[in-house]
C-alpha cells in the first residue's frame, strides 16, 4: 500500500513515483500531440503494449565540465539515440553567445535504433570581473517531434 511503509506504519511523506512510471522522461517537456497522416501505424503485437513508440534518449543526460581555465575552449560529446520504431527528426536551439556554448551536429532524420553525436563546445569566459570561481549553468534545448529535451551543462570557471 502507498499509505503504509515497509514496517506497516503510516507514511509521513507522499510516495514519489519514478518518471518512467509517470510516463515521461526527466528533463523533457512533452509537445502537444500532432497526428501525422503520412506516418504509418505499427500493429505488431510486441509493440502494441508500449506507450512510447518514438523519442530520443541522451547519453549522458547532463554535462558536467568541472573547473575550467578562463580563455580556453573545452568540448564534450553527447549521444542522442532514437529509441523509437520510426525515423525521427530533431534540431538544437543554439544557446546565446554570452554563455560561450555552441552545439555542433549533423542535421537530418535519425533512423530507428541509430544515434547522432552532439559536440558541446564551451569557450570559458567570465562576464563579470570578480576573482575566484564563477559557476556557469545553462540548459540546451533539443527540439524533437514529440518533446523538448533539456540538456543541463554545468561548469566552474577559474578567474
Amino acid at each position: 500500500s502507498l499509505l503504509l511503509n515497509a514496517a506497516g506504519q503510516p507514511r509521513k511523506e507522499k510516495v514519489r513515483l519514478p518518471s518512467s512510471l509517470q510516463g515521461r522522461k526527466p528533463n523533457s517537456i512533452p509537445n502537444k500531440k500532432i497526428e501525422d497522416p503520412v506516418a504509418g501505424k505499427v500493429n505488431t503485437s510486441s509493440l502494441a503494449t508500449r506507450q512510447h513508440l518514438s523519442g530520443f534518449h541522451l547519453i549522458p543526460s547532463r554535462v558536467m565540465l568541472g573547473v575550467l581555465k578562463e580563455g580556453c575552449t573545452y568540448a564534450a560529446t553527447v549521444i542522442l539515440k532514437n529509441v523509437g520504431v520510426n525515423f525521427s527528426r530533431f534540431r538544437v536551439k543554439q544557446p546565446p553567445p554570452h554563455t560561450g556554448l555552441k552545439v555542433m551536429y549533423t542535421p537530418g532524420p535519425v533512423a530507428a535504433g541509430l544515434q547522432v553525436e552532439l559536440e558541446i563546445e564551451m569557450f570559458a569566459m567570465v562576464i563579470e570581473g570578480k576573482g575566484g570561481l564563477e559557476e556557469i549553468s545553462h540548459d540546451i534545448e533539443i527540439l524533437t517531434e514529440t518533446e523538448t529535451i533539456l540538456l543541463p551543462v554545468r561548469a566552474n570557471i577559474l578567474c
